[in-house]
């Protein structure tokens, strides 16, 4: 394998904390917002504010992975809390069979390795696992791009040539889940630093990085709507900027250079298959300005020792009194787990009347192209529409928030797919 000239790394002062220690005055924290954390009164503490927190500085351990990643373990001794709340996201092994409560996936997303196999992600520390199980193809190892830090270290030691190397043949070099190195690299995360360790973020954003809060850039690495390049299967992110991050930005995208991810043999229509668009979602609604991800999914707690940090157990807020409590500066003494409940459970009903009228339309544009009554012209119509309808239905049905994230783009995604799915059935006489 050719060696290339190794990629920089591009350091951001961030939100999510390495370990934090309380100190008079505090250093505090580079980048995000100053949000009050509305946490129990913990004895002469009081309620602490990110101003309270100082980070340690450390410097790196020698690494013991063979890459030269510094790994979890590695981390250990220096950063006992994270390193432990990390490897805590072994507890989040649950499973949902989407095909299974969905079946009209199966269907919809006929010829695709997603009517194959198709389940809700476990805990970050199944990530190999769960990849190298899937009965969807992975002929290339573009699918361990988000799976292991291990993967980007390859792609920045070597260039983007790794992308289409055999699945089997990587999967045998990758030696550690999602962790530290991923949006650290072999940084310490002295002053709270986050590393982009992923090169196609900087090639997409570039410049437009700068306007993102850090901590949302880290996970956004990998909870984002993305494709693989047709010339060099490169991951890479449909957009530059945040203004780009919308549905019908990213479609106006792949339409561009006519990008389909699979044609579909029964009705011929060149179909997108959306991916889990967090990042994307997040940006284009209200609370981006409020809040980042760390903020909602990463509790600052105190061990007995005094010790405070940002938990590495990634969790619901609606699973934690600490994170529930960051929602009081807007919303008061509303009864959060409940509003958001009404929220999902408004989206997923939706969902599931949308994603049964999508398959109707699918079947429908199945009989009509077997029929031979059609013009390839007027078939072309409606696999336009069909197109279209899928995108909007997925982008919304593969974002894991149910709505939580961003209630107003998710029912307006299903209601353009309905208003899509209409104009389609009418074409095929079928209103």
């Amino acid at each position: 394998m050719i060696l290339m000239e190794r990629k920089t790394i591009y350091k951001l002062a961030g939100a999510i904390a390495a370990l934090a220690v309380i100190s008079v005055p505090a250093l505090g924290m580079a980048g995000g917002k100053d949000l009050m954390y509305h946490l129990q009164n913990r004895g002469d503490l009081g309620p602490l504010n990110r101003s309270d927190i100082a980070y340690l500085q450390a410097e790196a351990p020698a690494p013991t992975s063979m890459d030269g990643t510094i790994n979890a373990s590695d981390w250990a001794s220096t950063y006992p809390y994270i390193v432990t709340t990390w490897q805590d996201n072994n507890k989040n092994s649950y499973v949902t069979d989407y095909l299974e409560q969905d079946p009209y996936l199966t269907n919809i997303y006929e010829g695709y390795g997603f009517a194959k196999d198709y389940g809700s992600a476990r805990g970050h520390e199944y990530t190999l696992t769960d990849v190298a199980k899937t009965q969807r193809p992975h002929p290339m190892a573009n699918c361990l791009t988000c799976k292991t830090p291990n993967f980007a270290k390859l792609v920045n030691d070597q260039g983007i040539a790794v992308y289409k190397m055999d699945f089997n043949e990587v999967l045998g070099m990758m030696e550690e889940n999602i962790s530290c190195y991923t949006c650290h690299g072999n940084e310490p995360g002295n002053g709270g630093m986050l590393t982009v360790t992923h090169s196609y973020v900087r090639k997409a954003l570039g410049d437009s990085m700068s306007s993102i809060d850090p901590a949302n850039l880290a996970c956004g690495q990998c909870h984002i709507e993305y494709y693989f390049t047709p010339e060099d299967k490169e991951t890479m992110m449909p957009y530059h900027d945040v203004a780009g991050m919308s549905p019908e930005a990213i479609l106006a995208y792949y339409d561009s250079f006519d990008f389909a991810d699979w044609t579909q043999e029964a009705t011929g229509t060149k179909m997108l298959k959306a991916q889990h668009p967090e990042f994307e979602t997040v940006l284009q609604g209200k609370h981006a300005g409020l809040l980042n991800c760390a903020d909602c999914h990463m509790p600052i707690e105190q061990a007995e020792d005094g010790t405070v940090y940002h938990s590495h157990l990634l969790v619901s807020p609606l699973e934690n009194e600490t994170l529930l409590s960051t929602c009081v500066s807007c919303h008061g003494d509303t009864d959060m787990v409940n509003m958001v409940h009404r929220i999902q459970d408004r989206v997923t009903a939706r969902e599931t009347e949308i994603g049964n009228r999508l398959s109707e339309l699918k079947d429908t544009l199945a009989a009509a192209v077997a029929s031979g009554n059609f013009s390839e012209e007027e078939l072309d119509a409606v696999r336009r529409l069909h197109r279209e309808a899928q995108w909007f239905f997925d982008y919304d049905y593969v974002e894991n928030s149910e709505g939580a994230h961003n209630s107003e783009l998710a029912m307006s995604c299903l209601d353009t797919a309905e208003a899509k799915i209409n104009e389609a059935m009418a074409l095929l006489g079928r209103e």
